[in-house]
């Protein structure tokens, strides 16, 4: 199997949103059984893994969104560009393309996506 390696503190990232008592989803353009292996490596669980293609993730952003939820979405790629701005809060991997950072609101300059649980933190008041 050919996958993109994690990022450096992406499983300790999804922790930290549980904490906070998010529900950290997996969209992804990779083919259905690497999507399943890299959402169990984070403790992501079906059926919050959702592969297809760029347009899914827009599609999975307006049915949330349709249905009360805010959502942030991370991303990194041209891929995610439309997502990204379609979300309630897009955070865009600084070292990400110039489209995902363009699309977003806000960049996560340290390429951390621990780092979208401290920009949430810092921009909320304390969660219930």
């Amino acid at each position: 199997m050919v996958a993109d390696q994690l990022k450096p503190h992406a499983v300790e990232a999804v922790a930290r949103l549980r904490a906070l008592r998010l529900r950290p989803m997996l969209l992804t353009g990779d083919n259905s059984r690497t999507a399943l292996a890299v959402a169990a490596q984070l403790g992501i669980p079906p059926p919050t893994c959702s592969p297809g293609p760029p347009a899914s993730k827009v599609e999975a952003v307006a049915r949330l969104k349709a249905d009360g939820i805010g959502v942030c979405f991370v991303g990194d790629g041209v891929n995610d560009a439309a997502a990204l701005a379609q979300a309630d809060l897009g955070m865009a991997i600084g070292a990400g393309t110039d489209a995902a950072i363009g699309a977003a609101d806000l960049t996560l300059v340290a390429g951390d996506p621990a780092s979208a649980a401290d920009a949430i933190q810092l921009a909320a008041p304390p969660w219930p």
